[in-house]
């Protein structure tokens, strides 16, 4: 390893879309940072455990997995790691249950490399973003509602779907779709 190598700090990528990861990878390579990839959280743990990394890009969803696990684990490990959450699928309940297990941000896609990076190095909150005039849709609230009780039950799917008097493929079905934005 050159000295060059050795100054780059290490970021880890998990994301179960390899195109991305590839694609994110480059990107943050040509902004000086030695990167990891790993498709699913397994594969990350053992990158993090032994490859520690000071930076991290975390997806929610990888397969059937929660990127939330993935960021409990690398908290575990140091808890100075810079954590990016990144996701499809946004809500309420999963942001502030990323940000609560120690990520350090949450960034809905597409986000690109200059966002991600921009993220990672943002430390402290912001006090002028701007609050909505519009209230969240009935299909949103919806959303939000389920991600909620999805969250309180460990994202165990069955566990939530009787806590909502629900059959477990509906809520299955519903949690698959893209959420609207507002």
């Amino acid at each position: 390893m050159t000295d060059l190598e050795m100054d780059k700090p290490r970021l880890l990528i998990v994301d179960d879309d390899e195109t991305f990861c590839n694609v994110l990878k480059s990107a943050l390579e040509k902004r000086n940072y030695e990167v990891l990839i790993a498709t699913n959280v397994t594969d990350g743990i053992f990158l993090a455990e032994n490859n520690l990394p000071e930076y991290a890009v975390i997806d929610l969803r990888i397969g059937y997995e929660s990127g939330l696990e993935m960021v409990k684990k690398l908290i575990s490990l140091d808890d100075n790691t810079q954590i990016v959450m990144l996701t499809g699928f946004a809500s309420i309940a999963t942001a502030v249950e990323a940000i609560k297990l120690g990520a350090t941000h949450y960034l809905t896609k597409p986000a690109n490399a200059d966002e991600i990076v921009a993220a990672l190095h943002k430390n402290e909150g912001d006090s002028s973003v701007l609050i909505s005039e519009n209230p969240l849709s009935i299909k949103r609230l919806e959303w939000e509602h389920l991600q909620k009780v999805l969250m309180q039950h460990d994202g165990n799917i069955s566990a939530a779907a009787r806590a909502m008097n629900m059959h477990r493929r509906t809520l299955q079905r519903k949690l698959d779709k893209k959420p609207v934005r507002e």
